[in-house]
């Protein structure tokens, strides 16, 4: 590490704030990652508050395995929203077989994929995995998640609870999205890092004036209040069916991606090699354990944030008591029950505006995956990976064999990619740095 490096960071990783400090900084990640955090659970229909206690016991996890010394946070995935909603769409129909809590089976089944590729990074290293998830496959699966996505954004800002089309919810999803666009665009420093965060707060605002908002419950909810978490053995039994498995578990090619990429990034602000000490391994199974934490409680899959990073980035504090802090934080909103009412007020539209963004902006990061590696398109390979992968994940092709083996969307379209990639001939070698070389 350079002398101008150290002289421009406020807090190293093992550096201990005073009392004042570490609390605002710790509010300041929590900020960052709220927004998104809350989205997906919003989506979703699951528990918001759950989210938020999830995210923070991950967060403690992830530092306990990384040994302090990977500053990270870790909150909900929007990799497996699709998958999430279609199976508590068949939980909720007798006649598909799949039983109550089996997106949680699955979720959990996630972080053990998790684990078992930080097992093999621990004994063979991390060539293999370049050969599965070059940029050609998982720039491709990055875009068919926030075009799979679009039409959830787009109902949810122009139909009102009744699935009738609305004026005053296009209004109030369109205000949001420009409050979100405004804020990302001009403001500078810290808000520039939580346009989300403020476009929701935003949003709200706007539909409590519109009258969509009702707030009486929000004043009627104790402070403390303990969610309904969903427990498995007690709320409902574990079942893994192969249409799970093939559902959710195909989708992990995508965090895993993310999170390689998050780590060497991080690399870079911190100025320490990470990926060597504590090790990518470690990391993984940090990612892995949150996860499966997670789905014990009714959560949704964790991954590390790139919101949070760029705090890093900005503020220079890297200190991991911060962190600690912000996961702390998050455990105490999580079971504070006005704030658990409060988001589960926020309306349709708000939501749908923020997601119109969200969402396009994961399909242009895969988008931007492909350009900034330089993948050539002249390249027949290359048109035909990406072309297939696009067409099967949008378009929502699936591969049904009796009731128990199911293979479709997004999970189908990241099969099929890889298996295109290690098929065809012509395949180049590519390092993570070449993949990963900006975030």
């Amino acid at each position: 590490m350079s002398q101008n490096n150290d002289k421009n960071i406020v807090l190293r990783i093992e550096d201990k704030p005073k009392l004042g400090q570490g609390i605002l900084l710790s509010i300041q990640h929590l900020f960052a990652m709220f927004g998104a955090t809350v989205l997906v659970p919003a989506l979703t229909g699951m528990n918001p508050s759950i989210a938020l206690i999830s995210s923070g016991l991950g967060t403690l996890a992830f530092i306990l395995i990384t040994r302090g010394k990977v500053p990270s946070y870790l909150g909900s995935s929007f990799a497996f929203i699709n998958p999430i909603i279609a199976l508590k769409v068949l939980e909720a129909d007798p006649a598909s077989g799949i039983q109550t809590g089996s997106f949680l089976v699955g979720s959990f089944l996630v972080g053990l994929v998790y684990a078992l590729v930080a097992l093999i990074i621990a004994k063979a290293g991390t060539n293999w995995l370049m050969k599965l998830l070059p940029p050609i496959v998982v720039g491709p699966v990055i875009m068919v998640i926030g075009l799979g996505l679009a039409s959830t954004a787009i109902g949810m800002v122009t139909n009102n609870p009744k699935g009738e089309y609305d004026l005053t919810y296009v209004t109030i999803g369109f205000v949001t999205l420009l409050i979100t666009i405004i804020t990302a665009i001009f403001s500078k420093g810290f808000l520039s890092v939580i346009p989300v965060l403020v476009g929701i707060v935003g949003g709200y605002i706007f539909s409590i004036f519109m009258g969509v908002v009702n707030l009486q419950p929000v004043l009627d909810a104790n402070w403390f209040q303990i969610p309904d978490f969903t427990v498995p053995f007690i709320d409902y039994s574990p079942f893994i069916s192969w249409y799970v498995i093939l559902l959710m578990v195909p989708v992990a090619i995508v965090p895993i991606a993310e999170h390689i990429g998050h780590q060497l990034v991080l690399s870079k602000v911190v100025n320490k090699d990470l990926i060597k000490d504590p090790g990518l391994d470690r990391s993984m199974l940090g990612d892995g354990i949150a996860t499966m934490i997670a789905a014990c409680i009714g959560g949704p899959p964790n991954t590390t944030y790139g919101e949070n990073i760029g705090v890093l980035a900005i503020t220079r504090a890297f200190s991991i008591y911060v962190f600690l802090g912000a996961a702390f934080f998050a455990i105490i909103f999580g079971f504070c029950g006005k704030i658990s009412v409060l988001l589960s007020t926020i309306p349709g539209p708000v939501m749908g505006g923020v997601s119109i963004l969200l969402f396009g902006i994961i399909a242009s990061s895969g988008l931007r995956m492909l350009v900034e590696n330089k993948v050539d398109f002249k390249i027949k390979r290359n048109l035909i990976i990406s072309s297939v992968i696009l067409i099967i994940g949008i378009g929502g092709a699936a591969i049904h064999i009796g009731k128990m083996f199911s293979l479709e969307g997004m999970a189908l379209a990241s099969i099929v990619g890889v298996m295109l990639n290690l098929i065809l001939p012509g395949r180049e070698e590519v390092s993570f740095d070449d993949m990963f070389n900006e975030e």
